[in-house]
């Protein structure tokens, strides 16, 4: 699980370990909502703002939706895969991806995976980084828990690590979210992989 959330940020601000031998220690935390918060249809906190399910997104604009909101965040998880293997989970019926759009831009997204039963995986939610701590990544996050919640599961879960925004802990405790776990990770670095954001707005 990746999160933008918090106070303003630009890209020169951010700041990440230097990779030893091409890998990267992380530190990631597993939290959970085992009881349904019953959220409620809620306002947009800006006008122009909509959260829409793509069922079927292609995958060059999963690609760059991906990169444009989770490449300050040294997002990786997707980039390791290839096309087919990416389509497969992109495509299946049990798996939502959302976007967010601001005056029919996207500015963000989340995903849900429901191909386990009983619970649900909030695995992705960012925003880009100039809509980053205008109350944007609250409601995002609510809506999304919303339709996680609206299918009946036991629980909803999601891992963020300290290559996140520094707030993701808190700000998913507030939502509800505890901790479960946590364990360390060693992964090749993100930024030596192929890739880069695109023209994410050419849609």
């Amino acid at each position: 699980m990746r999160l933008n959330s918090g106070c303003h940020w630009s890209a020169d601000t951010l700041s990440h370990p230097k990779a030893k031998d091409g890998k990267l220690e992380t530190t990631v935390t597993y939290m959970e909502m085992t009881r349904d918060p019953r959220r409620q249809v809620t306002v947009p906190p800006r006008r122009g703002l909509r959260l829409r399910r793509l069922p079927r997104p292609s995958v060059s604009l999963y690609r760059r939706l991906f990169q444009a909101v989770g490449g300050p965040w040294l997002w990786w998880g997707r980039k390791v895969l290839n096309d087919d293997e990416l389509e497969q989970i992109i495509h299946d019926p049990q798996v939502e991806v959302h976007v967010l759009y601001m005056d029919e831009h996207p500015i963000g997204f989340g995903e849900l995976d429901f191909r386990t039963e009983g619970e649900v995986e909030l695995v992705y939610l960012g925003l880009i980084l100039d809509q980053i701590g205008r109350g944007i990544g609250r409601w995002l996050l609510g809506e999304m828990l919303r339709h996680a919640w609206a299918k009946g599961p036991g629980r909803v879960w999601l891992h963020t690590c300290t290559l996140d925004h520094p707030k993701a802990i808190p700000f998913y405790e507030r939502a509800g979210f505890v901790v479960y776990k946590e364990e360390t990770e060693v992964i090749d670095d993100p930024r030596e992989m192929n890739g880069s954001a695109g023209d994410l707005f050419s849609l």
